[in-house]
Order: structure tokens, then sequence, then C-alpha cells
């Protein structure tokens, strides 16, 4: 399970690299900036938890169903911007997309700032006797010096911003997977039934044909649309 956690922990800081790849430098440090105040505003809550507490919590189904809210919102909301960043290549946005792509771009998203108060409590307890406030402002600086660079380093290594889109969204894709294995936690047996749940079955049906009837709808007037433009 530790394993598990410390592999999205890892695809995370990834991913919060490779989108910043795709901001100018004063946008990095800008964001690099608000994820370094958070970390030494942090200090103190970190250094109040401990490897047991924080053991606990890992072993929690209700706690790790939770955070699995998280994760999917900021998958979702990274999936969006990698959406919206291929499409404004292909062509302009209208006024709402550019909207929603600026929010999505400068957004660091959710998952970054759990993962770096657990990065501060592990430098906590791997560092006894150093003080709390320095290594707070340590890890901060660094994260200010090198997150940027990192970037930088990405657009180096990987030039076509299509490319770095394309990887975006595949790690993310790997972190939604890997939640659904954290969420389980192990507990992926179910007990067979034979009856069939109808009212479950019908109302799933019912989703479905719904949505697809009104993709269909909106299809056709969406089509009428741009004819009527057209003429």
């Amino acid at each position: 399970m530790e394993t598990v956690v410390m592999t999205i922990m890892a695809l995370v800081i990834f991913s919060f690299v490779l989108k910043m790849s795709g901001q100018g430098w004063i946008a990095r440090f800008i964001t690099c900036a608000v994820t370094a105040l958070f970390i030494v505003l942090a200090c103190e809550t970190a250094a109040s938890q401990s490897k047991t507490q924080i053991a606990d919590w890992l072993s929690q189904p209700e706690l790790m169903l939770d955070m699995s809210v998280w994760l999917t919102i900021d998958v979702a909301f990274q999936t969006g911007y990698c959406i919206l960043a291929a499409k404004s290549l292909a062509g302009p946005l209208g006024r709402r997309g550019s909207m929603a792509l600026a929010v999505c771009r400068y957004v660091p998203g959710l998952l970054v700032f759990p993962v770096l108060f657990a990065i501060l409590t592990q430098l906590i307890f791997s560092l006894p006797g150093v003080d709390f406030a320095a290594t707070a402002w340590s890890l901060g600086a660094c994260l200010l010096i090198a997150a940027p660079l990192a970037a930088g380093g990405l657009c180096w290594l990987v030039p076509e911003k299509e490319i770095r889109l394309e990887l975006l969204f595949m790690v993310n894709m790997l972190i939604a997977a890997l939640g659904v294995v954290a969420t389980v936690n192990g507990r992926t047996a179910a007990a067979g039934t034979n009856q069939v749940e109808w009212g479950a079955l019908g109302g799933v049906a019912a989703i479905i044909a719904a949505g697809t009837v009104a993709g269909i709808a909106y299809n056709r007037f969406q089509t009428k649309k741009q004819i009527s433009k057209i003429k």
C-alpha cells in the first residue's frame, strides 16, 4: 500500500513540473512561490504528526475513499487542461474556452499540496534535531529554484508542446488507475449473487439512453447552427 502511495506522489510531482512546462518563467516562479508558502505555513502542522499516525491513516479505507474523491477531481481538472490546450493548438477557442484554459493552466492542482505536506513530514522525521522552520524554509527554497528549472529542462528535452500534453494526459490516467488500487486497499474480492437488481439495471439503462438522445440532439443542433452561419 505504501508503495502505491509513494508512486502516486512521484507521479503527482512529475505532473506538476510537466504542467509548468507550458507556462512562462514568471508564471512558474509565481506558482512555485505559492506552493513554497504553503510548505512554510504547514510547518507546525507537519511537525505535530507521527509515523504511527500516518500509518494508521493509510490503513483506513474511509480516509482512502475521501482521498480518491480529491484524486478524481484533480485528474479531471488536469485532463480538462490537456483537452483545452490541445484544442487551442488546432484553432482559436471561444470566450468560455479561453477563460477555462487560463484557469486550468495557472492552477497547480489539488494533489500537489498534500504531496508536499507529506514530503515535508518525511523530511522532519529524517532530520531529527534540525529546526522545523529551517527544514520548511529549505524545502520551500529548493522547490522555488528546482521546479522552474526542471520545467525548463523538460521544454528543452521535449520541445514539442503536443507531446508534453500527451505525456501529461497519460501521467494523469496512470494516477487515476493507481488511485483505484489505493482506494480498494486490497479489498478486491466481492461476494457473488444470483439476483439481478432490475431497478438499478433499468436506471443505468435509462441514464445511458438519455445521454445518447441528448448527445444526438445537441450534435444536430450544432450542425444546423453551423449550416445557418454558412448560408
